[in-house]
This record gives structure tokens, sequence and C-alpha cells, in this order.
């Protein structure tokens, strides 16, 4: 069930229609898993508008920016948008030994849509999944990245144990995949005379330790569940406002501070990455105006960050490791116990 569900709204900002990365126009999601012979690990694609039939170059990437919380991770592509700002080619996520094997696989799929194609710039993005997951056995191969990709939708995106959030834990339980959108509403475009509306969407991918957090109420896993170090968390964050690179570098910064609402301890062996873009090309948004922008931002993110905690299930993985999810009437108990607006 995902958050909501069980009676936890974070945040005031109302949500787009699914609740959903996929809220914002024109951004997929798809994801492969696999499953089985000490298994638990996928590929999850996140697939800008105009990128669905290969990538349109540097020329027509999307702004973009990331940040890093900690980086003892393994990034592909990081430093050429950090450098240059711009996104040019879809966003995936996996488990750790499987970062190379999987951007091999997206250049693939890449050039064989762009025949003039000489240089680009492949984001993968991952966790480390080896304590439910055998990780050396590096398990991707092509043609799992190009299912992800060539099934990759605008629907609501599977969360919990699906993609590559198959083999992940956060904060004492069985985590994985969670999205969750938030709209902004009426803020002034910087000619003046006209307002902006747009969605600022989010997935993760957690994977990463410290005491679970709702609502500023801590949920500590009982004392016998063991508790991998660190392992980092994949936040990626799209909106259709009109951001340029320098700004969602400011937005993926507060994606990484919403971490700390749900627990995180930002362990030193945690590589923790927000990873931001628009879909828009006009003119940016003025400064002042993206405080709403920030606050949609970490409340989706904390939104995202839990669903991926309810919706996901026991899993007994590699190597006889169990990990479980977190009971949901420790998550309905909290709820009956917030304060209740006045009538």
């Amino acid at each position: 069930m995902r958050i909501r569900s069980l009676g936890v709204a974070p945040g005031t900002l109302p949500t787009g229609r699914l609740n959903a990365i996929t809220d914002v126009p024109g951004v997929l999601v798809g994801q492969t898993t696999l499953t089985g012979d000490g298994v638990n690990t996928g590929v999850t694609a996140i697939v800008p508008p105009g990128f669905e039939a290969g990538v349109p170059g540097f020329e027509a990437g999307l702004p973009a920016a990331i940040a890093v919380g900690n980086g003892y991770g393994k990034l592909v592509g990081s430093t050429q948008v950090d450098e240059l700002g711009v996104l040019e080619t879809p966003i995936l996520l996996t488990g750790t030994l499987s970062v190379f094997r999987v951007a091999d696989a997206l250049l693939t799929w890449l050039l064989d849509r762009d025949p003039s194609a000489t240089s680009l710039n492949p984001v993968v993005g991952e966790t480390n999944d080896g304590y439910l997951s055998d990780i050396r056995a590096r398990p991707i191969t092509p043609a799992h990245v190009f299912a992800a990709l060539d099934t990759a939708s605008a629907d609501l995106p599977a969360e919990g144990n699906v993609g590559a959030g198959t083999g992940t834990v956060a904060l004492g339980f069985k985590a994985g995949i969670g999205t969750a959108s938030r709209v902004v509403g009426s803020v002034d475009a910087p000619a003046g005379g006209r307002s902006v509306d747009g969605v600022v969407g989010v997935l993760v991918q957690a994977n990463f330790s410290g005491v679970l957090t709702v609502l500023g109420a801590p949920i500590p896993a009982p004392a016998e569940t063991p508790v991998p170090e660190g392992n980092s968390c994949m936040i990626v964050v799209a909106t259709d406002l009109p951001l340029d690179a320098r700004q969602l570098g400011r937005v993926a910064r507060r994606a990484v501070f919403a971490l700390g609402r749900v627990g995180s301890d930002f362990s030193p062996g945690s590589g923790d990455y927000a990873i931001a873009f628009s879909t828009s090309r006009a003119a940016p948004m003025r400064e002042y105006d993206l405080k709403a922008v920030f606050t949609a931002c970490i409340e989706a993110v904390e939104e995202a960050l839990l669903n991926s905690l309810t919706m996901a299930s026991t899993v007994t993985g590699y190597g006889g490791n169990t990990q479980y999810a977190v009971p949901h009437e420790l998550i309905t108990n909290r709820a009956r116990q917030l304060p209740r607006p006045a009538v």
C-alpha cells in the first residue's frame, strides 16, 4: 500500500493525478525485474520527453544538474552533466556492479537509433543491492536494458520490489522504488503578466541506513533485524517548470536534504545523489519563486521514499539473507497519533 493509503500524507502541496514522476508531461518510466537463483536486481529507466525513440543529441538535450550528498557511488556521466548542464540520454538505475554493463547497453540502444552519433553521455546510477542479490554475478544483459527502455510508459510506475529496487534495503526494512509528485501553481514568469503552473515529480531507488521516521516520529526496526550500512540512494527529479541548470542544481540539493526527513543517517559508506532535469526550454523562473519548487521537491522526495518502503514486500535472497517489509500497522498506529485539523 502507498503511504497515503495508510493515513499519512506528507507536506501540504497537492499531488499530481498519479502522484508520480510520470505526472510530468512526457516523462516515461520502464522497468525490468530479475529474481531467482540468488538474484534480486533489475533496471529502472526514466525517459524524458523526446528521448523515447533515442537521443535528441546535445543541442536538443534538456537542462539538468546533479547534487552529491555523499559521493561514495558510481554515477556514470555525472561530470559532463555538471560541466555543461545538459542531459542528453535517458537516466537508468541498477545495482552497483551492473552499472557499467547498463551504461554500455544504453549506448548500444542509442547508437542503434542515431547512426550519426559519435559522442554520447549515458547517465546511469546505482545502489548496492548485494545483501539480497548476488551482486558479483552481474546478471544484467543488454536485453534487460532494452526491455526497460522499450516498455517505458506514462502510467503509474510500479513501486517496491521492482526494477532497480528489487534487492534494496532502507532504514532497517525492505525498500525499493518509490515515486510521488507535487503541483506548483501560479508563480510569475520572468516577463510578468502570465503565471506558470507545473509539476515536480520524483522517483527514488532507496537503499540507505538510519531509523525510519514518519512525519517526525521514529519507527525503529526490531532489534533483531539486520541493518546493512550505507549503500546509497538515487533520486531523480523531473519538472516541466522553466528552470535552468543552475536552478536545477539548487533543486537537486533540496532533494538530498529530504533524506533527513525520513531518518537517513547519511552514512559515510553511502552514495547519495540527486539528478534534476526540466522538460522546459523557456526562460527560467525568478529566483524568489523557487521557494515553492523547493517545497514541492522536498515533499515529493519524502513521500516517494516512504512509498518505496510501504510498497515493498519481504524478501529472502542471496545467502539466505532476509529483509522484512515494514509492518503497515506501525505506520497506521503513527497516523492515529497525528493531530486532526480543526473543523
